[in-house]
Order: structure tokens, then C-alpha cells, then sequence
């Protein structure tokens, strides 16, 4: 075998490839002995001296028997030599040798006989010690059986890279006879193969020395070309005994079976990851929107590129629908959410978010809420895009971009068809499978239920709000002596609608009642309640009573709505004396802004919530103040001044100084506090009243009409 030191010297004859020391020859050091007719010695090589010790000129001229043959064995070798002269044949054997210092050793004989040119023969004598060939032969009778009889796959190759040898595994696992392989480099038998990387390894090893142990690939084969398959290849760089490096060995192990298990382990450990992270990113509120879109986004961080989330426009509507089953025909959907896991204007293809759009019995997201199961393509045709693309201009673009996979699975919860979660790839070049289409559906189920537990909340809410709206005045009746401004704000969607309302009541002898109250609690109930307690106020209040004797009332009809509390704040202006009489239930105190003072709280008792005292025993106070035209009196609920991080004195003092301005109308003074005091994800809902003294009016009659 050529070095690459050799390939670089003089070019050698033709056929002639000289070889290095250290071959299989010069291991087993041969030696030659040449015998004239008489038996003796004329000729002696170096490797003679080296295996019988004595050298050329000791040797040549003396009997061999008698140098090298002890007196028992004369006669034997004699007649030996005597056979191979006559021309009987080789002789061929172990034959016992004295050692020039007095051993005897075995050596293995090739004996023959020559001739030369002018009819004289001789004797050639090869041999070598018995106990090295021996060892090469056991080395050669183990070492070709294990090669051949291997379970793993084994190969030599040249430092050209080219194979020598490959056994009958590595021709089973490549698919490929040894004839394919030897002669030519990893890259022109194995195509099919990441030999870049195979052939890389093996010039490593080969410059290194190091070998490199356990080095993965993952393909297919001629063998099994509709499989992928797994090995674990070691690289080791062969020296022959002088050192001179003469190729690479490979050790190919299928590890399909042990790499599949590990593959599906870290594919489950995947998905239990992603439906934990589910569990604790989906549904973080009760807004349908975020929900969908939550859910979106965790799918297209691990599952897919592209994920839209498509709701049934009846689902919205509150409708209720039976289990899922096969239904014909056409169906409104609304799109909730759309995300890709990078930027691509594939997601122009789907349906704007918001949008109510109604898709044909063909398109298969019908298909999918039509029947309650998934729909999986795996290899998307054209065909298919026109099935999944809301139009053809969107197909031609999902085209363009790649799609190649698509997976719809139903949004079900509690029985009902909720809408469906799509699913697209185009830049992960697998397409889904089976294992997909569980995880989509578990995930989709998980999300399911939040979807609906927030479209239930959304439509709760929506009818609380209606409720509440419609139980509030709009707009409150004038008032004599008095320009008034109001404002009510609700609370950010994820607290729900609370109880807070107020009113403005026309009362005998142009009075005027002021109320602002706040029901404990959210949703329907404190809406609901909100209007007994506003509708029993107008009563109380339609009998003229002072304002402490009205939260009495009011504290007696709370107590028997079971579970229920409340605040008030209640204030009888008359406008022939100027005057304001004030009660509080457990309420934040108002506020009053008198012409060039500052604004300050209402010193009066707080008292106690209504529902709270019971049989008589809350108490109530009556406070008056005097106002005079440019005066205003001021009263909210503790949505505009309660907030978690803020001390509630800091906030008090926050409003009084925002209404230090007396130039601001009432309606902009509404304005200024809520943007200052209110934030977009307040808690609490807010009623807001800002009452202006006017000049004062002239006397009516003393009748009115209760509103």
C-alpha cells in the first residue's frame, strides 16, 4: 500500500509499487538458506543469522546438519535432503534447530530443490520461527471470522478513502455488496448519506490518531429506503507494525431500535411540556379574544408555523348545541386569533381577526365542526388549498410560502362544538401525524374549555352590563339651582360588572336628591341588586325624609336581600336656602370646592355599610353644608380613589388636588379625574357626580312629578 510519502517520490516502474518496512513479511522475518549437492551451506541471508544466530561467515562452507541439526536428527534430515535433491517433491514442516547458543528452537521449513543454467542443483531452504507464524496464523483464523460473522458493521478503508474491505453486516446495513463498495469513497457509494460528515470523521482520525467513538447519523437506505434508520459509527486509524498509517477502520452499530425509544421519550416529554405550559398560559383570563390567541401562540412555538383559531358565530350567540355530529352545510364562523412562529405573510391568508365570515360544506374546517373530529392532510395539494384557503388568491400565496401540512382539530367542550384551532407548516419540513393530531387535540380540548368558560363570562357580562345600564338614569332630570355632571365607568372586563350606580331624584319644593352607592360583588347578582337598592331609594326618597332616615330605610331593605352590602352616599340640595344635607353608609366622604378655597373632604360620620346594622341599630348622621352659587359638591364611589399599590390618603389628596382648577366645567372637571385616577385594568367600576351651585332660582310650585 502507497503512503502519501511514496505517492510524492520518484514515479516507480511500471507494476512495481515498493513497499515499507514493517509488512506482514518482516514480521514473520523469513529467512533463506541455500545447500550445494553435499549439503553445504552457499548461501545465507541476514534473517538466518537473526533466527539461528550464526553469522554468514561462521555459516557459509559448513555442513548445515552439522551447524544446525543435533546428532539425533542427522540421519532424519538426511534422508529429507536426500528426497527434496531427487527431485521428490517440497518438504515442508517443523523441523528442530540448534541455536548458535545451544537452544533448539522449532522453525518452520519450506524446503525445495533448484536448478541452474548448467544443470546443477541446490536446496533452498525457507523458514521462520514456528512460534510467530503460529501466532499469525491464530490472529488471521480469529480475526477473518469475526470480521466476516460480525452483528456489527465493519469496514477498512484506504487513506484515500477508499474502501477495502467491508463485511457482510455493513453490506446488509447499507444495503449495498462489498463490490459496490470497494474502490470508491463513502461519497460515491453511499449518496444517500451525510458523507460530508462521514468523510470529515474518517480525515480527522487519519490526521489525528484520535479516534472518534459513538458519532450518530440518521438516513435511509437501499435496505430499507421507506424507513429512517439510526447508526453509531467509530472511527479508528490503522497503523501497520512499523508505524506507517495505512487506512481507517469504521464500526457501524443500527441503533434505530434504542434511537426510536429515546426519540418517542423526548416526543413525549415534548408534548407533557407543552400541555403543561397550556394548563398555565391559556385561559390566563376571561377574554375570549386573549384566550384564542393565547392558544395560538403557545401552538406555533412547537407544534406549528402557522395557527388560527375560529370560533362558531351561534357559539358566540349563546346558543347550545347538542354533541358533535355529522351536519351538512355551510357554517358562519368568526376568526378569533391568527399567529406564525416567524414574520411571513402567509398569515394574510387568513381571515382578518374579528371578521364574521360563513365557509361552504367543502372547506375543511367545516368539515371538521361538522363532524366533531380532526381533519388531517399531510401532503398538501392544490387541491387541498382550495380546501383550506379562504380564496384563491390566499391558496396561491400558502403556495408560495410553503404549506405542505395541514391539521384542524374541533374546539369541544362540555359536549358542544365550540369553533375549530388550524394549523399549517411550512417552514418545519415534517408533515403532522398521528402523534400531532393527539397533542393538537389535547390541547385544543384544554383551551376548549377556557374558550367557553370565557364566551359564558363575556355573555354574563355583556348582560350585566346591559342590565346596569339600563337601570342607570339617561340623563338625569334637570335640577333647580344645580348644573350636573356624571360619569360611570365599568370595571376592565377581567373584574366584571359591579353594582355601583347613582341618581339624581326632583323632590318636592324644587329639591333635589343626590345619590351615589356601590354594591358589594360582580357580575348579575350586584347589577341586579343595584336596581332594587336604586328603586327603593326613588321610593324613600319621592317621601321627602332627611338623608339619615333614608339610609336607615335603606340599611333595613339590604339586610333582607341575603348576602348583600352596600355603600351610600345620600344628599338633599334645596335650592330657596343654599343648603346641602349629607349621610354616608360605610361610603368615602365628598368632596366640596367653595369659590376661591381649597377643595376639602366633608367632615362628617362615615356610618356603616347598609346590610350591616340590622333591627335599628345603625346609626346615621345628618351633616349640613351651606353652598353659594359657584360652589360644587362632589361624590363618587371608591373605584376612582381605591387602588391596590396606592395608600388611600395619598389618593384623596391626588383628587383634591385635580380639582383645584375652578376654571374647569363640570363635564371636563368628569374627564380630568378619570384619566388622572382611573387605569385601563381597574378592578372596580366608578360612578362619578359633579353637582354645580347656580344661581339661585325662583320659587315653583310646590308640587312634582316623581321619575
Amino acid at each position: 500500500m502507497v503512503t502519501s510519502e511514496t505517492s510524492r517520490a520518484e514515479p516507480s516502474p511500471v507494476g512495481v509499487a515498493p513497499s515499507e518496512a514493517g509488512g506482514l513479511l518482516d514480521v514473520l522475518s523469513v529467512a533463506a538458506v541455500v545447500l550445494d549437492t553435499d549439503g553445504r551451506i552457499t548461501l545465507w541471508s541476514p534473517q538466518a543469522e537473526e533466527l539461528f544466530g550464526w553469522s554468514a561467515n561462521e555459516a557459509l562452507g559448513n555442513y548445515a546438519a552439522g551447524l544446525l541439526v543435533a546428532d539425533e536428527y542427522v540421519d532424519l534430515i538426511l534422508e529429507l535432503f536426500g528426497k527434496v535433491m531427487a527431485g521428490e517433491g517440497t518438504w515442508a514442516g517443523v523441523f528442530p534447530v540448534r541455536h548458535k547458543d545451544g537452544s533448539t528452537r522449532l522453525v518452520e521449513f519450506r524446503n525445495m530443490r533448484l536448478q541452474d543454467e548448467h544443470g546443477d542443483v541446490y536446496a533452498l531452504g525457507i523458514a521462520c520461527d514456528e512460534a510467530v507464524l503460529r501466532g499469525v496464523e491464530r490472529d488471521l483464523a480469529l480475526s477473518v471470522p469475526l470480521v466476516a460473522q460480525s452483528p456489527l458493521g465493519l469496514a477498512v478503508l484506504d487513506t484515500g478513502l477508499r474502501y477495502v474491505l467491508v463485511n457482510p453486516m455493513l453490506e446488509r446495513i447499507n444495503g449495498l455488496p462489498a463490490e459496490k463498495h470497494l474502490g470508491r469513497t463513502p461519497r460515491e457509494a453511499l449518496p444517500f448519506l451525510d458523507t460530508d460528515v462521514i468523510e470529515a470523521s474518517m480525515r480527522q482520525v487519519l490526521d489525528t490518531g484520535v479516534p472518534l467513538l459513538d458519532q450518530y447519523g440518521i438516513g435511509r437506505t437501499p435496505a430499507d429506503p421507506h424507513q429512517e434508520h439510526a447508526w453509531s459509527g467509530s472511527y479508528y486509524r490503522l497503523e501497520d507494525p512499523g508505524g506507517r498509517v495505512i487506512g481507517v477502520a469504521l464500526v457501524v452499530v443500527d441503533v434505530t431500535d434504542s434511537y426510536r425509544a429515546a426519540k418517542e421519550a423526548a416526543e413525549a416529554r415534548r408534548h407533557l411540556d407543552l400541555i403543561a405550559r397550556a394548563s398555565v398560559t391559556v385561559g390566563t383570563t376571561l377574554d375570549l379574544g386573549r384566550t384564542a390567541r393565547e392558544l395560538a401562540d403557545l401552538v406555533v412555538a412547537d407544534l406549528a408555523d402557522i395557527a388560527s383559531v375560529d370560533v362558531l358565530d351561534s357559539v358566540l350567540e349563546g346558543s347550545v348545541t347538542s354533541a358533535p355530529g355529522p351536519r351538512a352545510g355551510q357554517a358562519l364562523f368568526m376568526a378569533l386569533a391568527v399567529s406564525a412562529s416567524y414574520e411571513t405573510v402567509a398569515v394574510r391568508a387568513a381571515d382578518p381577526v374579528g371578521e364574521r365570515v360563513t365557509y361552504p360544506a367543502e372547506r375543511l374546517v367545516t368539515r371538521c365542526v361538522g363532524t366533531g373530529r380532526p381533519v388531517l392532510v399531510s401532503h398538501i395539494t392544490g387541491r387541498d388549498l382550495a380546501q383550506i384557503a379562504r380564496d384563491q388568491a390566499a391558496a396561491d400565496l400558502l403556495a408560495r410560502e410553503g404549506a405542505h401540512s395541514y391539521l384542524a382539530v374541533p374546539l369541544t367542550a362540555r359536549g358542544q362544538v365550540l369553533g375549530a384551532l388550524g394549523l399549517l407548516r411550512t417552514r418545519n419540513p415534517l408533515p403532522f401525524d398521528d402523534d400531532d393530531v393527539t397533542l393538537a387535540g389535547e390541547l385544543a380540548t384544554r383551551a376548549a374549555i377556557a374558550i367557553d368558560n370565557a364566551r359564558w363570562y363575556q355573555h354574563a357580562t355583556d348582560t350585566a352590563l346591559t342590565l346596569q345600564r339600563h337601570l342607570l338614569p339617561h340623563p338625569p332630570p334637570r335640577a333647580a339651582g344645580l348644573q350636573i355632571a356624571y360619569r360611570y365607568q365599568p370595571a376592565a372586563a377581567a373584574a366584571g360588572i359591579g353594582g355601583d350606580w347613582f341618581d339624581t331624584i326632583p323632590q318636592p319644593r324644587d329639591k333635589t336628591a343626590l345619590v351615589v352607592g356601590d354594591v358589594m360583588g360582580h357580575g348579575v347578582h350586584a347589577a341586579a341588586t343595584m336596581g332594587q337598592l336604586r328603586t327603593a331609594t326613588r321610593t324613600l326618597a319621592d317621601l321627602g325624609l332627611e338623608p339619615a332616615r333614608v339610609l336607615r330605610h335603606l340599611d333595613h331593605i339590604t339586610a333582607e336581600l341575603e348576602g348583600t352590602i352596600a355603600t351610600c352616599v345620600y344628599a338633599t340640595w334645596d335650592p330657596h336656602r343654599s343648603r346641602c344635607r349629607v349621610a354616608l353608609a360605610g361610603h368615602p366622604p365628598p368632596v366640596v370646592i367653595r369659590s376661591g378655597q381649597a377643595p376639602e373632604l366633608v367632615d362628617l360620620p362615615v356610618g356603616v355599610p347598609l346590610g350591616t346594622g340590622g333591627l335599628g341599630k345603625a346609626v346615621f348622621e345628618t351633616a349640613v353644608l351651606d353652598l353659594i352659587p359657584g360652589d360644587r359638591l362632589v361624590l363618587y364611589t371608591d373605584g376612582l380613589v381605591e387602588t391596590r399599590d396606592d395608600a388611600l390618603d395619598d389618593r384623596l389628596n391626588l383628587l383634591l388636588s385635580l380639582l383645584s382648577d375652578p376654571g374647569l366645567s363640570p363635564e371636563a372637571t368628569c374627564d380630568r379625574l378619570l384619566a388622572a385616577l382611573r387605569h385601563h385594568d381597574a378592578a372596580d367600576d366608578v360612578a362619578l357626580v359633579i353637582a354645580h351651585v347656580q344661581a339661585h332660582p325662583a320659587p315653583t310650585d310646590e308640587t312634582h312629578t316623581s321619575s
